[in-house]
């Protein structure tokens, strides 16, 4: 039996989170839209049911259902979606409190899109007339008045997750200072001060990930010391990004050219994070050197 596509369409009032749950659903290995026109969703189920990526076997979709004139077209949609026996379909509709919306919307100072006059209490009230009947077709209403944006990816990933999803990973990466700061770093740490193997002959072709590089650029008293006061300093806040709902960390640490000594450190830090954490490592500029060479 071919497994169903799990279809999940995200609806609500205009300052209820859509953005915050379109982002949990991106983190849960969906394949994500924000802010699909509803005249180009027909055709996009008709593409998907051509395709046969299996990165398309989980979609959420955000789509403002405002518009009155497709209105009675999409309500005949949905039905058809529900009823699919190739689609596992739901219809997410976030709410929220009157006053809770017009607080939102003088917070970020924005209009109201409904509010032609202005008044923002009038525009929402406006909308919400108009999504009663989208929202009394939902399977599931999520009122966000009291929910804070972690709070409410915690409720969908709650609802949705098909897994247990360790939301919380850690990124890390070497590189080299000589090619640049990685722009996307939330924290960067430099080995440049440390003995540099580039220096040994015999060690210059290799890189981090190679034992003999790994064991010179570890045996200095400077190297151990200043791992062990990287680990004391970075264990005790990891918790801290995690219960904030940050999904990813990315830890970078450079040297000189991002082939020995970032490398072999970023390889323990590794190691040891793995131990209670999700962790992934890159090396961005291991073969830079090498690439070089070879072009001249």
């Amino acid at each position: 039996m071919t497994e169903k596509v799990q279809l999940t369409i995200i609806t609500g009032m205009s300052g209820a989170g859509k953005t915050v749950a379109i982002q949990a659903f991106e983190d849960m290995g969906y394949f994500a839209i924000d802010n699909m026109p509803p005249a180009l969703l027909p055709k996009f189920l008709e593409l998907l049911s051509e395709t046969k990526n299996d990165e398309m076997k989980k979609i959420a979709l955000v789509i403002d259902m405002r518009s009155r004139h497709f209105f009675s077209e999409m309500q005949e949609l949905l039905n058809q979606l529900t009823d699919s026996p190739r689609l596992d379909f739901k219809l997410l509709f976030l709410d929220s409190e009157n006053a809770e919306l017009v607080a939102r919307y003088k917070e970020t100072r924005r209009s109201h899109p409904l509010a032609t006059d202005g008044l923002v209490l009038d525009g929402i009230e406006r909308e919400r007339d108009i999504l009663r009947p989208i929202k009394n077709f939902s399977q599931l209403v999520i009122n966000t008045s009291e929910m804070t944006p972690r709070q409410l990816r915690t409720a969908i990933l709650k609802e949705f997750s098909t897994e247990i999803v360790k939301q919380f990973r850690i990124e890390l990466l070497s590189f080299g200072f000589k090619y640049g700061i990685p722009i996307d770093a939330d924290m960067v740490m430099d080995v440049r001060f440390l003995p540099n193997p580039h220096y040994i002959p015999e060690l210059r072709a290799l890189n981090g990930q190679d034992k003999s590089v790994y064991d010179y650029v570890m045996k200095f008293p400077e190297s151990e010391e200043f791992y062990q006061n990287f680990m004391n300093m970075l264990k005790p806040i990891l918790p801290g990004y995690e219960k904030e709902g940050k999904s990813v960390l990315t830890i970078a640490i450079g040297c000189t050219g991002g082939q020995h000594r970032s490398v072999a450190f970023t390889e323990r830090v590794g190691v040891e994070l793995a131990k209670d954490w999700t962790v992934h490592i890159q090396h961005r500029d291991k073969n830079k050197r090498k690439e070089t060479v070879n072009r001249s």
